[in-house]
């Protein structure tokens, strides 16, 4: 098995778990971690390789060894609870932060000091408090930043994030789990929702329904990710319901038409909430379940193996390379 990796969990309430061994064992970082942190969101930094950020309802973290020791940006206050993070690759010193309640903030320091920005973003919904669930930086377009709300669809920026607009027609459903882009020619943006999923191949200017209650085995769309090496190959995660008993991970690589099931070594404890990639290996995923299941494959999904243990509830996962 190889073992030249590390693998970091955000979990809800047992702060940041690393392992430095590819699952082999681990520690839970209490320092510089608060007592029963939240870490909702971890990024890897797309220049530097054993770089990776954290952030929660406890503030934004940094580690440049691979998860192994961690450092405070900022102070704890400066952000709201942080549930979202992503990094502009081509100036990553550039990052946004989506929070709860519903924010999207800007730092052009590499996360030492942030500034609110303008989206108009509902101030209530079914759920109670909107949160922004996903972030992501156009990988080709830094002026082009994207925002997704649970619950309150999609917005888009195309200045760099100092002015943004809804984005949503098309989509029926507006309770945004996950987002994804593929470098595809036409570049496709894909949107997971609590019942369907979305794509768009016009940035965000429309929306089409992939259709997967007809095609996925259970039709609750959380975690996606798409191939670092082949951006016609999409990864989804899915369950019942948010709780659901049970998830899979599927593969597309004709754009949602098609999916094809992967099938982990025992069946998953509930549904599958999240997925990492990283380029250092195109064909290597690391996949969770809510309820602190974690696989990997190696192979791009064709065969997985299950972590030794379990943890409680996972928010987020990411892999990076020693």
């Amino acid at each position: 098995m190889t073992t030249d990796y590390s693998i970091c969990l955000g979990t809800a309430g047992w702060g940041l778990w690393h392992s430095p061994n590819a699952g082999e064992s681990w520690t839970r970082h209490r320092t510089p971690f608060p007592l029963n942190s939240r870490v909702q969101a971890l990024v890897a930094h797309p220049t530097l390789p054993q770089t990776i950020f954290a952030g929660g309802d406890t503030g934004l973290f940094v580690s440049h060894n691979s998860g192994a020791k961690w450092e405070r940006l900022g102070t704890q206050g400066d952000l709201p609870t942080i549930w979202s993070l992503a990094i502009d690759p081509s100036n990553p010193d550039t990052l946004f932060a989506g929070t709860r309640p519903a924010g999207v903030y800007r730092s052009r320091d590499g996360g030492r000091h942030w500034e609110r920005l303008h989206v108009d973003i509902a101030t209530a919904c079914a759920i109670g408090t909107p949160f922004v669930t996903a972030m992501a930086v156009d990988p080709d377009d830094s002026n082009i930043v994207w925002a997704g709300v649970e619950i309150d669809g999609v917005f888009r920026s195309t200045d760099g994030g100092d002015t943004w607009a809804p984005v949503r027609n098309g989509m029926h459903d507006l309770d945004v789990h996950d987002m994804a882009i593929a470098t595809t020619q036409p570049k496709r943006v894909y949107v997971s929702t609590a019942s369907s999923m979305f794509m768009s191949d016009n940035l965000g200017d429309t929306w089409r329904d992939l259709g997967i209650a007809e095609k996925w085995p259970l039709p609750y769309a959380r975690g996606l990710a798409v191939k670092p090496d082949d951006p016609r190959v999409l990864y989804a995660g899915c369950g019942q319901t948010t709780t659901g008993e049970a998830g899979h991970v599927l593969r597309t690589a004709d754009f949602g038409q098609r999916w094809q099931l992967l099938p982990f070594p025992t069946p998953a404890n509930a549904t599958l909430w999240g997925l990492s990639t990283h380029p250092a290996d195109p064909n290597r995923i690391v996949a969770f379940t809510l309820f602190g299941e974690v696989y990997a494959s190696e192979d791009a999904g064709e065969s997985w193996r299950k972590m030794g243990r379990d943890f409680g509830e996972i928010r987020t996962a990411a892999w990076v390379p020693n």
